[in-house]
């Protein structure tokens, strides 16, 4: 199949009622840039007839594509599912319950084409209930604090990435909150759009407390994966010099005890100097495992991320480079061979 310029992925999960006023606005969005593209609908085992809707939107339409798991996974395999079928050069991502409006897809396409990499949504105005953004303003603090990415809203589903990003991402478990702090550990260049945010007009949210924790899970994960992925070292031995600075001051403090007399063979904070003690060696010993570990399985291609080509420069950027010196010699002309006859 031909590429396209852009494609525009929805996970979608029990959204029947949505589906044909987003179809609409999605098409007229897409149309709108004058550029060729497609929709990809990833039916995230949907049991309310959103799957055969979307079927019958690809037999009207073909730019209109579906794939289908064959049961509840989740968002971020629906995404890993529709990612693996992507042709487009530039990736856009919504939510098919009409909260995002697809009128800012140009916007989007406008920061990549200014050089941006990833593109994420910033709902500054939320229609949601406080259920679900106070756990949200919470989580992506941490997140911001945690990562070092300076994003308001790393919640947002609607963002947009250059393909090249997409394919160096690995989206899974509950991953995909976390692809711009993934992509900025690779180095793509991250930026933030303020995008409209609407209020739920059918069926129910997904999402409400539950996601704290699982997100908490999450990420530690992607920290371990991407900060301390190469150097594990670094994060037990971290653990370790903490666990054992206050285990040695607690055996400290008790031998004065024991010197002057105190009998503390029985005192709580012996066991709990000793077991501090030992955790900390244990640190040392799985950070060393760890290391090993890695110095026989990783892949260079982890490591670093290279880009091909020049770098894309804003016209602002461009206007101020030094121009090239006219009076510099041009290489002489290369004479060929003996025997041999010029290209004509």
């Amino acid at each position: 199949m031909d590429p396209v310029a852009i494609c525009a992925v929805v996970p979608v999960w029990d959204e029947v009622e949505s589906l044909p006023q987003l179809r609409r606005e999605l098409v007229a969005a897409l149309a709108a840039t004058g550029r060729s593209f497609e929709i990809l609908f990833a039916d995230d085992g949907s049991t309310d007839g959103s799957g055969p809707l979307l079927d019958r939107f690809a037999a009207e339409d073909p730019r209109i594509r579906v794939v289908h798991l064959r049961k509840h996974f989740g968002k971020s395999p629906a995404l890993a599912a529709a990612f693996e079928r992507v042709r487009a050069e530039i990736v856009v991502t919504l939510d098919g319950d009409l909260q995002d409006d697809p009128a800012c897809i140009g916007d989007f396409l406008a920061r990549i084409d200014a050089g941006a990499d990833l593109v994420s949504g910033y709902k500054q105005v939320r229609h949601d209930p406080v259920g679900k953004t106070l756990p949200s303003k919470l989580f992506n603090r941490v997140v911001r604090w945690v990562s070092g990415v300076p994003l308001r809203d790393f919640n947002c589903g609607f963002k947009a990435y250059r393909i090249e990003c997409i394919r160096e991402l690995s989206v899974y478990g509950g991953f995909h909150r976390f692809l711009p702090v993934l992509a900025s550990e690779r180095g793509f260049r991250i930026e933030e759009l303020v995008v409209q945010h609407r209020p739920r007009q059918h069926g129910k949210s997904k999402f409400g407390m539950g996601r704290l924790f699982e997100g908490s899970l999450d990420l530690l994960t992607v920290l371990m994966v991407t900060r301390f992925r190469t150097r594990p070292l670094h994060l037990f031995g971290m653990l370790a010099g903490i666990s054992g600075a206050v285990g040695l001051s607690l055996l400290s403090y008790l031998t004065v005890l024991w010197f002057q007399g105190e009998p503390i063979g029985t005192r709580p904070l012996l066991t709990l100097g000793v077991l501090l003690t030992i955790a900390s060696i244990q640190f040392v010993g799985t950070g060393l495992v760890a290391e090993l570990l890695v110095r026989t399985t990783i892949n260079p291609r982890e490591i670093v991320s290279v880009r091909e080509g020049p770098l894309p420069l804003p016209a602002a950027s461009a206007a101020s480079l030094p121009a090239a010196d006219a009076t510099s010699p041009s290489p002489a002309p290369v004479e060929p061979a003996a025997g041999t006859e010029r290209a004509s």
